[in-house]
């Protein structure tokens, strides 16, 4: 129920004991939320492949008109099993047990792309393998091909090939009919990034939509894609550009279409997650490592990103559809149940861009304050009460003037860290690239999902260290490396202390933030120091590391792009150059 003023609960919630302890995310979400309550190389068996299924189990024994649905599936997306180590193979497999137990009588089971982080056979049974240990046998499997899929060094054609082969699909894209709902998955073409779905594909869908709508207007139909049309969920500019028009305007005829797809890495508890226009489109976050939006000093793989695993569980009655988000790393449900009515109506649609127009702010009790065990020469730290919202608050700007002319010294932006569990509740954020023995005015403003700023704001002064100013370096035992095997001892002097510092691994070239790193790292300091070896085999992205390249380590403030130091080093054919010192 939409509440338009601050109750007694409001200041109970925020009053001084939020200063004393963290809360969970769930927590934090609910309270913010108080005020307002085949395809290339392959032949398709045939153009309209529509496959009717009848699961032989229910997920309810009772009809739509009674308590529990006709219909339940889980979906889950970028599972990226890894053939070196068990990190995700262990999280799909907890994926797998929790959602067993929270939908134990699932009809379909969907995986909306990225299998693999690699395409490679032995990723595919890792994943194969524990999918058939612990799927429910009268669950439907449907898979979407994503970009990491071909990462294999196979063409086109032999990389879908291997994906069928190993999963048992029967081809790239195709459609299902399942208790009379209608499932329609399509595959990326190629391993480009942002994605590939050809007009020949598109037309297909067009096809299938007219036969989904045929046959019963009135139910949803359920659309499965890796990557996401541009323009629509919160992450949807890592989506495809080519035929995006022609996809997007395929889709709009139908607004009963409810669009899945993945890619992104982006989290389920942002409001933007959800999309309506002419139709629905959700992302499906992932199982594997967390990406968030860039332009924040915590970076777009901010701390602890890869605990994130999250999932979908989607419940489906005669005249609703209910989506549930899960954490799976915490056990526990996340924000509140979406909810779609049915029969579709654009003019019902509540999931709008324009649903928000209310701003953050923060209570008369809030708090902000200088973490003075953390100030330097060159760095302050605050630490504050978070603000409230009527859905998410996403962002903190954070302003640091010079309490003598007003000058402005430093202006970012920082997460809310709603992505974390605990949120923490103050927020610390750090200032760096100050002046030394000098006092800043410091302003922060919170910003909610969609972009709506505080009207008022926290402010605090502080004053940095009349110390002495170290330049971070970093060396290298060696600026020459024989082959794309060989590891380097790295030691940065001057380091700082805490942890949100990182280091990445970059082709000389390449502008961070621009591109992943190819390898990254938080910084561990001891002493002003931070030594350790780094091998290519532990690369994010091993393609991009290769033979007659020259790269850089990065050092960077605060888990951003603020680089503060840099050093190279050339990577020669094994045997073709002795190893040189660094001058």
């Amino acid at each position: 129920m939409v509440r338009n003023d601050r109750s007694k609960q409001e200041t109970e919630i925020f009053n001084g004991d939020i200063l004393k302890k963290e809360m969970d995310r769930r927590s934090f979400l609910q309270r913010t939320g108080v005020v307002a309550g085949a395809s290339i190389g392959l032949t398709l068996a045939s153009s309209l492949n529509i496959l009717s299924v009848s699961a032989a189990s229910s997920s309810s024994i009772m009809t739509s008109k009674g308590t529990k649905p006709d219909m339940v599936f889980p979906v889950i997306s970028d599972v990226h099993i890894h053939s070196e180590n068990n990190k995700t193979l262990e999280k799909f497999i907890a994926t797998l047990e929790q959602l067993n137990e929270v939908a134990p009588k699932q009809d379909a089971f969907l995986v909306v792309g990225d299998l693999t982080d690699y395409g490679i056979t032995a990723e595919y049974e890792k994943f194969m393998a524990a999918y058939r240990e612990k799927r429910q046998p009268q669950a439907v499997s449907m898979f979407a091909i994503g970009n990491h899929d071909y990462w294999n060094g196979l063409s086109v054609a032999n990389a879908q090939k291997r994906f069928l082969e190993k999963t048992g699909i029967e081809s790239i894209y195709y459609h299902k009919v399942i208790k009379g709902y209608h499932f329609i998955v399509l595959g990326t073409e190629d391993g480009r990034t942002e994605g590939t779905f050809s007009v020949e594909q598109i037309n297909w869908l067009s096809e299938q939509l007219k036969i989904a709508n045929a046959d019963d207007w009135k139910k949803p139909i359920f659309v499965f894609h890796h990557q996401p049309i541009k323009g629509t969920i919160y992450g949807s500019e890592w989506g495809f550009s080519k035929n995006r028009d022609l996809f997007y305007d395929t889709l709009k005829e139908y607004p009963q279409v409810i669009s899945f797809s993945g890619h992104t890495h982006y989290p389920l508890d942002d409001p933007r997650i959800i999309h309506q226009k002419d139709f629905t489109s959700i992302g499906t976050s992932t199982g594997a490592y967390l990406w968030l939006d860039s332009g924040r000093i915590q970076g777009e793989v901010p701390e602890g990103a890869d605990v994130l695993n999250q999932a979908l569980v989607v419940e489906v009655y005669q005249n609703k559809v209910m989506i549930k988000r899960r954490d799976i790393h915490h056990n526990d449900w996340t924000g509140e149940p979406f909810e779609i009515s049915f029969p579709a109506n654009k003019q019902n649609f509540k999931y709008t861009e324009g649903r928000d127009n209310k701003a953050p702010f923060f209570t008369k009790d809030a708090m902000i304050s200088i973490d003075h065990e953390k100030t330097t020469a060159t760095g302050l730290a605050i630490m504050f009460a978070q603000a409230k919202d009527d859905l998410l608050v996403h962002d903190y700007k954070v302003v640091a003037r010079k309490a003598d002319n007003g000058e402005i010294a430093k202006e970012f932006l920082a997460f809310s860290e709603f992505y974390k569990d605990p949120v923490p509740n103050p927020l610390t954020l750090p200032i760096e690239g100050l002046q030394r023995n000098t006092t800043y005015e410091i302003e922060v403003h919170a910003l909610d999902a969609y972009g709506n700023v505080s009207k008022n704001s926290l402010k605090t002064l502080g004053k940095t260290i009349d110390g002495e100013v170290k330049e971070i370096t970093i060396s290298l035992s060696k600026n020459v490396v024989n082959g794309a095997g060989d590891t380097v001892e790295v030691n940065v002097e001057n380091a700082r202390n805490p942890k949100s510092d990182w280091i990445g691994l970059y082709e000389v070239s390449e502008n961070p933030g621009d591109v992943p790193s190819i390898w990254w790292m938080y910084t561990q300091v001891k002493d002003g120091t931070c030594k350790f070896i780094y091998n290519p085999k532990d690369n994010k992205y091993p393609a991009r590391y290769n033979e007659g390249a020259t790269y850089k380590f990065v050092y960077f403030y605060g888990s951003g792009y603020e680089a503060v130091a840099s050093a190279t080093f050339t990577v020669t054919a094994v045997g073709s150059k002795k190893e040189l010192l660094p001058k």
